[in-house]
């Protein structure tokens, strides 16, 4: 008999369900996330000196973050240049999460569209796009402050996304959310402790840091509840949209102007980032929280996979 393509995305509807427990309840979830949100969040405006000057001799992102870190162009690279590409790749990642923001406050618009208003499932998903307007004017400002130009992705990646942000279903969008969230999440844990980087742009990550622990909470609840209750095909689009953005991601990471910026050769530079074992170990580091999740509740599975394994992001 053929498989009903309506039927839950385990069979029986209830395998995934078992594996993982019982759900948590949506509102107590969502209560907690806005005590947090009441206790924990901060205005960037105010909160960070913006007057003060760039620091001497002090880098704007860990050097061993930096995408050429231990390459043999790496090597070649007097120290100043080194920074300046730190720099650049600084005002790079963070034109990549304002991007990302401004997906993401789309999905969560479209998630609640039909949601009771006075839930406090609604209620978090609005703090949460209050949030990221903030991060986003954040990033703006901080790429400013260090004299570095914006870098958006590629016209081809911008308008995948436009199609992502129409045709995402409810838990595609919270898988590629989460993708979106916690590798650079991971970055920023090292960043904001580190003395030799920039003091603004250590502020910077630590807000950010801290107010995305509530996001990624509250995706990875909503993600986990919809891979138990949705439909077969649901679950395989799922599989098949988040391997697909786990290879955007890796590509758009980090955007290659940044060499020329710098007076690197952009191919030069470009080839040894994707041939350093050391920068793959950052990024699958990076993505391992992330994807050992997503194995856990059923993304990592087939096509969805051999994607995610080509993405470099899973080892």
């Amino acid at each position: 008999m053929a498989a009903d393509p309506m039927a839950p995305a385990d069979a029986g509807g209830s395998a995934l369900r078992d594996a993982l427990g019982p759900l948590k309840d949506r509102e107590q979830v969502a209560e907690r996330l806005l005590e947090s949100s009441a206790r924990h969040s901060f205005d960037p405006d105010t909160e960070l000196d913006w007057s003060a000057p760039p620091e001497e001799g002090k880098w704007y992102w860990p050097p061993e973050l930096v995408s050429l870190y231990g390459t043999p162009l790496w090597r070649r690279m007097p120290e100043e240049q080194r920074m300046e590409l730190s720099r650049h790749e600084a005002a790079s990642l963070a034109s990549l999460g304002i991007w990302f923001e401004i997906i993401l406050m789309q999905l969560l618009v479209r998630h609640i569209y039909d949601k009771p208003v006075t839930s406090a499932h609604v209620r978090y998903a609005l703090t949460e796009i209050a949030d990221e307007c903030r991060h986003s004017k954040m990033f703006a400002r901080m790429i400013q402050h260090g004299g570095a130009p914006a870098y958006p992705v590629s016209r081809l990646h911008h308008n995948l996304a436009r199609i992502l942000k129409t045709i995402s279903t409810t838990p595609g969008s919270f898988a590629c959310t989460l993708l979106g969230e916690e590798i650079l999440d991971y970055m920023q844990r090292l960043t904001f402790p580190d003395e030799r980087v920039q003091t603004l742009v250590r502020g910077v990550t630590r807000i950010h840091v801290i107010e995305e622990a509530r996001h990624v909470r509250y995706a990875r609840e909503e993600l986990r509840r919809q891979m138990t209750d949705c439909p077969r095909w649901e679950a395989e689009l799922t599989r098949l949209s988040c391997g697909e953005a786990a290879r955007v991601f890796s590509v758009a990471f980090v955007n290659p102007a940044v060499y020329t910026s710098v007076g690197l050769d952009r191919r030069e530079a470009v080839a040894q980032v994707r041939a350093s074992g050391h920068r793959r170990d950052v990024m699958q580091a990076g993505a391992k929280r992330l994807t050992d999740f997503l194995g856990e509740i059923g993304v990592l599975r087939g096509a969805g996979r051999r994607m995610w394994r080509s993405s470099g992001l899973l080892a």
